[in-house]
């Protein structure tokens, strides 16, 4: 028996994570959220995952191609042993690479976060769900153009049977025990993002809307 079966915690042990799409161009349609709340709690998801020896998957999508841009420099900064898997299909489920990345992971419990949530997120963790797995969604760290785009796309999830969390939340839910040896690290990650998550809320930015800025390619 596993430490979760029969409680629906989801243990450090037993999850995977997954982070998908922090690249420029996501985050520039991004007006009705406020984007360092974003980056900041992808930041942290991925800090813990690395301190709790939680498997991270790390795609994007269209950087090869000459599109897109590579995974956002203050989260590649904490992940630097982490490589990232490029795709061209919008669902990361329908990459062979990543697929192996999962499989290899052997663990069934996957936890995703990602830009943008109507759609590569979301096409991820419905395709993840089909096939048996276990998903938990982290809806603080994920955002969308507008508010309704990420609002409905939660609902979708929720109905697959994604299970929704929120950066603390999850953290929390991964050590669970003040006892536990990950709770030092969880203190030394939590003390630092309170402060910084209070001053962005005291504070908060938000973009005027605009188009998308095509790259030309090669």
């Amino acid at each position: 028996m596993t430490k979760s079966e029969g409680t629906g915690m989801w243990d450090a042990s037993e999850c995977v994570l997954l982070l998908i799409d922090y690249q420029d161009h996501g985050f520039e349609v991004i007006f009705e959220q406020d984007r360092r709340v974003i980056e900041l709690n992808a930041r942290t998801l991925a800090n813990a995952a690395r301190q709790f020896n939680i498997p991270i998957i790390l795609t994007t999508v269209g950087a090869q191609l000459g599109f897109n841009g590579p995974t956002i420099s203050p989260l590649r900064d904490v992940l630097p042993n982490v490589e990232e898997i490029d795709r061209s299909t919008m669902n990361a489920w329908e990459d062979a690479k990543f697929l192996a990345a999962v499989r290899a992971a052997g663990r069934k419990k996957l936890v995703m976060a990602g830009i943008v949530t109507s759609v590569s997120l979301t096409f991820t963790a419905v395709s993840a769900r089909m096939a048996g797995h276990d998903v938990a969604f982290i809806a603080d760290a994920m955002a969308d153009s507008y508010q309704e785009l990420h609002d409905i796309a939660l609902l979708r999830l929720a109905q697959m049977g994604a299970v929704p969390n929120t950066t603390v939340g999850i953290i929390a839910e991964w050590f669970r025990d003040w006892k536990s040896p990950l709770a030092t690290s969880a203190r030394q990650l939590l003390v630092p993002y309170y402060s910084e998550i209070a001053s962005l809320k005291r504070a908060p930015k938000f973009q005027h809307p605009e188009g998308l800025t095509v790259k030309n390619q090669a």
